[in-house]
C-alpha cells in the first residue's frame, strides 16, 4: 500500500504551439479559389489528450524524404543527440520513409491478428495522381482532379438508358443498397469544372462505352451530352476488386470504425468494404487505407514524429525527475549532413512515481517486446513490476526499431540505471537472443550476483511443442516446472521419461535454475510466465495502431490515472487501520484455515525432532504423517 501512498501528482503536460488554418479564399465569380489561401496563425499552449477529436483536419500526403528509406536507420551505435542530455536538438524530426515491400507481400496473411509491419504505397490504387487525365472515376476520392461532388456521381446508373440531354443522377444505389459498382471500369479523360468525360478501360479494343457530361451554369446541373452504352468489352470473368474503389475511398468509408476503435483488425475493415460496395480490395489497400484515416483522425504521421521531442521536453519540465532518453540518426543530403533534421531512432521514457514505487515492488521485472501495427511498424518494449498486493506496474518504456542485441542493450542499460539498481533483482522474459545478448553483457550490470535471469515457462513448452506432439508431453513438462520440491519435481519428470526420453534431454539442456520452481531459491515469487507482460500489452493494444507520439502519451495518460485510483484505495485501507495488504490477508486465511488439518507432537525434545499429522478438512481420514527436524 505505501508504493501508492508515495506517488507524485501527474501534471497536465502544455508545450507551445503554433496554429496556421488554411482558408480557401471566394473568388468574385463565386467559386472557390484552391490555390489561394488565408492563413492564420495563433500561438498558444496545447494539452490535448491522445483522443480523437471531434473535427476532422484536412490530410495531406507527407513530403518523401530523400535520406535513408530504412527504419532500422544505423543499428551500428551511429546515433544522434539524446533528450534531457542538453545536448542540441534537431529542429525537425521525422521517422525514415520505410523500404517497398508491396511485391512481397501476400494481401492475405496466414495470422489474422498480425498486421503487417512496414507495407508501402500502392501507387496502382492511386491512379492519375501525377496526371489528371488519368484520375479514376466514380467514387474516388476529392483528391484526384475534377469536383469533389463527382465522388457520389452515379455513372454506371447510366450504362443502359442514358441519353442526351438527360440530368446525371447522383448517390443512386443498386436494390440491393449496395454502392452502384459494376464489373466494368472506366477511366477519366477529361475533368474540371465545366466538362467531364469517361472512357471504358477497353475503349478501343472492342468496346465504344463513352460519357460526356457538361455544366448547365444557370440551372446549377449536370447534363450528359453524349453517352455511348452498354459497354460492348468482352469481359470473361468479373474481378473481386475495382480499380475505382481506392483506398482515398476506402479511408472515408472505414472512418467511423477507425475512430470508434483504432485496433479494429484489417480483416474486418475489408469484409466491411466488400459488403458495401460489393467489391472486395486487397488486403494492403485496406491497410493503406485505415492509416490515411488514423492520419485524419488523429494527426499526420510524420508529423507526430517530430511533435515527439517537444512534449517529451514538456513532461521534463512540468515534471521532474522524468527520465527520456532520445537517440536519432542523422539525415544526410547529397552526401552532406543537415543538422536541422534527425531520423527518429530508439525512445526509452518513465516517470518518476514509477520509479519510487518500484521501490516497494517484488524485486523482479517482467520483460517483453510487442509489435507497433503503424504506418512505420517498430516495437514496443516494457518493463513490468508487481507489488505484494498484486497490483500490476509497468515501470519503463522504449520505443525501437525491432528486437534485436543493440536495442534490448539499449533499453536494458537505461532500465538498469534509472529504474531498477537493486542487487539480487530477477528478470523474466523469453528466451530471444537480443535479450541473451543484452543480460549477458559485461558492462550492462545484469550479471549474477547483481541480477539473475529466469525463462518463461508458457515460452519453453511453445518451443517444446515444436519437437515433440502431443498436449500430454507439454502437461508433463509444465508440471514438473511448476513444482516446489525437488520430489514433486522427479516425480513429474519421470513420467515424462518414460514417454520419451528424448523429451527429458531436451530439457535437460536448460538449466534447471531459468525454467523450475523448486531450484529457483525464492526468487520468482511464483511467477513462472512473463503474462503480466503480456497483460500490459494487451491493454495497449489500440494505442499501437496510433502514431508513437500519441502512444507515449497514452502511458502517460493512464499511469496517471492508475496512480490516482490506487492511491486512494490504498489511502482507504490505512485509514481503516489495515496493517498488511488485502492478498496478504488472504493468503493468511488460507494458511489458517489449511492449518486445522495438521496435528504436530514432540518426537524427540532433545533433538528438537517433530511428528505432524495430516487429515482431512472433517478430520474423518488420515492422509498421512511426517517427521521432520529443526537441526
Amino acid at each position: 500500500m505505501v508504493m501508492y501512498h508515495c506517488r507524485q501528482q501527474f501534471s497536465e503536460v502544455r508545450t507551445p504551439e503554433l496554429l496556421a488554418k488554411l482558408v480557401d479564399v471566394v473568388s468574385s465569380s463565386g467559386g472557390s479559389n484552391r490555390n489561394t489561401h488565408t492563413l492564420a496563425m495563433v500561438a498558444g499552449s496545447s494539452s490535448r489528450p491522445a483522443v480523437a477529436s471531434s473535427s476532422v483536419p484536412a490530410y495531406e500526403p507527407p513530403t518523401q524524404s530523400v535520406a535513408s528509406p530504412s527504419f532500422a536507420v544505423d543499428l551500428r551505435g551511429n546515433v544522434g543527440d539524446e533528450v534531457g542530455t542538453g545536448e542540441h536538438l534537431p529542429t525537425s524530426l521525422h521517422c525514415a520513409t520505410p523500404a517497398g515491400v508491396g511485391d512481397g507481400l501476400c494481401d492475405d496473411p496466414d495470422n489474422d491478428d498480425v498486421e503487417p509491419d512496414l507495407i508501402a504505397d500502392d501507387s496502382g490504387d492511386d491512379l492519375g495522381a501525377s496526371d489528371p487525365r488519368g484520375a479514376a472515376g466514380g467514387f474516388s476520392s476529392g483528391t484526384q482532379q475534377y469536383p469533389p461532388h463527382f465522388s457520389s456521381l452515379d455513372l454506371d446508373a447510366m450504362r443502359d438508358d442514358g441519353l442526351p440531354g438527360q440530368q446525371a443522377g447522383f448517390g443512386a444505389r443498386d436494390a440491393d443498397g449496395s454502392a452502384g459498382m459494376t464489373e466494368f471500369q472506366y477511366k477519366v479523360i477529361e475533368s474540371d469544372y465545366r466538362r467531364y468525360v469517361g472512357k471504358c478501360y477497353e475503349f478501343g479494343n472492342g468496346c465504344t462505352w463513352l460519357i460526356r457530361l457538361s455544366l448547365r451554369q444557370r440551372k446549377g446541373i449536370w447534363e450528359v451530352k453524349r453517352y455511348n452504352g452498354p459497354h460492348t468489352c468482352l469481359t470473361t470473368s468479373i474481378s473481386s476488386d475495382h480499380r475505382r474503389l481506392d483506398y482515398h475511398v476506402i479511408s472515408t468509408f472505414i472512418m467511423p470504425m477507425v475512430r470508434a476503435d483504432a485496433s479494429v483488425n484489417i480483416k474486418v475493415l475489408q469484409n466491411a468494404t466488400a459488403a458495401y460496395f460489393g467489391f472486395r480490395p486487397t488486403y494492403r489497400r485496406v491497410w493503406m487505407a485505415k492509416q490515411k484515416a488514423v492520419a485524419v483522425i488523429y494527426d499526420d504521421w510524420d508529423e507526430l514524429y517530430n511533435e515527439l521531442p517537444r512534449w517529451v521536453l514538456g513532461v521534463q519540465l512540468t515534471m521532474p525527475g522524468s527520465v527520456a532518453v532520445l537517440q536519432t540518426c542523422p539525415v544526410r543530403v547529397g552526401g552532406q549532413l543537415d543538422e536541422s533534421q534527425a531520423y527518429f531512432h530508439r525512445l526509452f521514457w518513465t516517470f518518476p512515481p514509477c520509479i519510487e514505487a518500484f521501490r516497494h515492488c517484488k524485486p523482479l521485472v517482467s520483460i517483453d517486446g510487442t509489435h507497433l501495427y503503424g504506418k512505420y511498424g517498430g516495437t514496443l518494449l516494457v518493463a513490468i513490476a508487481q507489488d505484494g498486493n498484486s497490483n500490476i506496474l509497468p515501470v519503463a518504456f522504449a520505443l525501437v526499431e525491432g528486437e534485436n542485441a543493440e536495442s534490448w542493450s539499449f533499453f536494458l542499460s537505461h532500465l538498469r540505471q534509472h529504474v531498477t539498481p537493486q542487487p539480487g533483482l530477477l528478470v523474466i522474459s523469453d528466451r530471444h537472443n537480443g535479450i541473451k545478448a543484452a543480460l549477458e553483457s559485461p558492462d550492462g550490470g545484469w550479471l549474477p550476483p547483481a541480477a539473475y535471469r529466469a525463462f518463461c515457462i508458457r515460452h519453453i513448452a511453445a518451443n517444446f511443442a515444436l519437437t515433440f506432439k502431443g498436449k500430454d508431453a507439454r502437461r508433463l513438462l509444465v508440471n514438473a516446472a511448476y513444482a516446489k520440491t525437488k520430489v514433486e519435481f522427479d516425480y513429474w519428470f519421470n513420467i515424462l521419461r518414460s514417454e520419451n526420453p528424448a523429451m527429458c534431454d531436451w530439457a535437460n539442456r536448460i538449466e534447471y535454475s531459468l525454467w523450475t520452481q523448486y531450484s529457483d531459491e525464492g526468487c520468482r515469487f511464483g511467477h513462472m510466465t512473463t503474462n503480466i507482460s503480456e497483460c500490459v500489452n494487451s491493454i495497449l493494444k489500440g494505442v499501437r495502431n496510433l502514431p508513437v507520439c500519441l502512444l507515449v502519451k497514452a502511458t502517460y495518460c493512464r499511469l496517471a490515472k492508475l496512480f490516482v485510483r490506487k492511491g486512494r484505495e490504498a489511502q482507504a485501507q490505512l485509514g481503516t487501520g489495515q496493517q498488511f495488504s488485502q492478498y496478504l490477508v488472504k493468503c493468511i486465511e488460507a494458511n489458517l484455515k489449511t492449518a486445522r488439518c495438521f496435528t504436530m507432537t514432540v518426537y524427540d525434545r532433545d533433538n528438537s525432532e517433530y511428528t505432524v499429522a495430516e487429515t482431512t478438512p472433517t478430520g474423518s481420514f488420515s492422509l498421512g504423517s511426517y517427521r521432520f527436524s529443526d537441526l
